[in-house]
């Protein structure tokens, strides 16, 4: 298995920037799975022009220990037309380079940060075969879970007092700020959500309800007078369980709950863990608003409208808003998939020992469901009500969803479970026993975003006396479409917040 590493991945490994240590979990893969590493000449010539003599002799010397691709695979037409479509700068071509050697099959893989490479992935159809780090750990981990080992517990509410500053996790936010301690240490009695693993901390997310009458004079340009919330600090180590998500979901959960107008956070853009929250972001409508200058240096501002909208056609950038206009679909799910797809639905007989947000599908905002449903022209922006089952007394409506994608054709079994790998509630196993159990019925893919955790739940006897559900044996078997004032009800009978229906 060749796998080709680009650029930026070489520069974060080889470097004595802190984030080798969160690389390193990546090559530990790498070499535990006898793959060969291997760089393509554009990743040393870029190297070779290093400003300093120092770090670009180290590199060079270091870059020896990788398979140096000997040859360039002739461009393909299709990867000349996604080229034109894309490619504004050298480096862009550069990059199309490194996707043509995939599409050619000269390697087998390609692990990079860089977003706009796996959009250019995805318009050719080898998506399944261009990683980031991140969800290369979520492959590697999937195929081989005999060799995790590690467990992460849930994420906790804990006093900024209570949290070890001296842990190797602040390491670079020492680095990157100048008062760094001295503003953690003013922020003991203050609450922030963090996630540790045997002793260590791997994710940690810091909140604040910002008034309109914030003072914004630091940031350029300024700001207008909003109530916002701002992510003060929010770092995930990486480690393929999808944390950033679950902590996006949180910062999102926050902002419905204060009802803010705007989100922002600022960063810096030097570090590969800055490259990857960067990325999440704006795949969740955040964009680059400015700068803000400090003692510390120059950042950049993010910001992400909060202002109730929903975009049928780009559901994420305006999560977790839904569209009235939508159609609403209500659709089964089990109880022993339930809970551990949506950790935030647990019933009240549920205990929540059993469901620790120790896998990556329980952590993530997009998720996967698959169905056999006779009904399959699912679009994206539609919305999901799901239905945990039960009995007459116990099946009960938990939780939204919004459609955002759909894989009806589906060519084999491997790229049926690369498709569902991480995102859904089955394991590799159970994937291809879901794959092949009808031959002439296969199943396929929706992607949904898990949106919004009912507060109050209605069972089926309740569904059947609003008229929702006609009788106990016409309860969903696969999508079932309701009307507009069917999904009204169950709104106003699990007291939710209907602000999240936007017109």
């Amino acid at each position: 298995m060749k796998v080709l590493l680009d650029t930026n991945i070489i520069v974060h490994r080889e470097t004595k920037d802190p984030t080798k240590e969160e690389i390193g979990k990546l090559f530990w893969w790498i070499d535990r799975l006898g793959y060969e590493k291997c760089v393509h000449q554009i990743t040393i010539d870029e190297i070779s022009l290093h400003q300093n003599a120092a770090t670009r002799k180290a590199f060079l010397t270091k870059i020896q220990s990788y398979k140096l691709l000997q040859t360039q695979a002739p461009l393909k037409n299709e990867v000349l037309a996604v080229s034109k479509k894309y490619d504004s700068t050298e480096n862009d071509k550069k990059d199309t380079i490194l996707v043509n050697e995939v599409f050619s099959d000269r390697v087998d893989l390609l692990i990079t940060e860089d977003t706009k490479i796996h959009k250019k992935a995805f318009e050719l159809g080898i998506d399944t075969k261009v990683f980031s780090i991140d969800s290369f750990l979520e492959k590697v981990t999937a195929e081989n879970p005999s060799l995790v080992d590690y467990k992460v517990p849930s994420i906790k509410k804990e006093f900024f007092g209570n949290i070890n500053i001296k842990d190797e996790f602040f390491n670079s936010f020492r680095g990157d700020y100048v008062d760094f301690e001295k503003w953690f240490n003013r922020k003991a009695e203050e609450i922030a959500y963090v996630c540790s693993s045997e002793g260590k901390v791997i994710a940690f997310l810091y909140l604040k309800l910002e008034s309109e009458s914030e003072p914004y004079q630091d940031i350029s340009p300024i700001f207008t007078k909003k109530k916002r919330l701002k992510i003060g600090t929010f770092k995930v180590r990486l480690n393929g369980l999808k944390l950033g998500e679950r902590f996006l979901k949180i910062v999102f959960d926050n902002a419905l709950h204060f009802s803010v107008d705007e989100i922002y956070v600022t960063l810096f853009a030097k570090r590969v863990e800055h490259i990857r929250l960067i990325s999440l972001l704006e795949d969740y409508g955040f964009v680059r608003r400015g700068i803000k200058k400090s003692s510390s240096g120059i950042e950049r501002v993010y910001t992400r409208d909060f202002s109730p909208r929903a975009l049928l056609d780009s559901p994420k950038t305006t999560y977790p808003f839904m569209s009235k206009e939508a159609r609403k679909f209500l659709v089964p799910i089990y109880p022993a998939y339930h809970t551990s797809l949506f950790p935030d639905s647990i019933l009240r007989t549920e205990s929540p020992l059993d469901f620790v947000e120790n896998e990556p599908f329980r952590n993530a905002i997009s998720k996967v469901y698959v169905s056999r449903s006779i009904r399959r022209d699912l679009r994206i922006g539609d919305i999901i009500v799901f239905y945990r089952t039960g009995g007459y007394y116990q099946s009960v409506v938990t939780t939204l969803g919004i459609v955002d994608g759909i894989y009806t054709s589906i060519s084999n079994r491997q790229h049926f479970i690369d498709l569902c790998r991480k995102r859904s509630v089955f394991s590799d196993d159970d994937l291809k026993k879901l794959w092949n159990y009808s031959p002439h019925n296969r199943p396929f893919v929706v992607n949904f975003l898990y949106s919004y955790s009912f507060p109050k739940r209605i069972n089926l006897k309740r569904l059947i006396e609003l008229g929702i559900i006609q009788d106990i044996n016409s309860v969903p078997r696969g999508f079932e479409e309701i009307s507009d004032d069917s999904f009204e009800k169950i709104i106003k009978e699990t007291s939710s917040d209907e602000s999240i229906i936007v017109d």
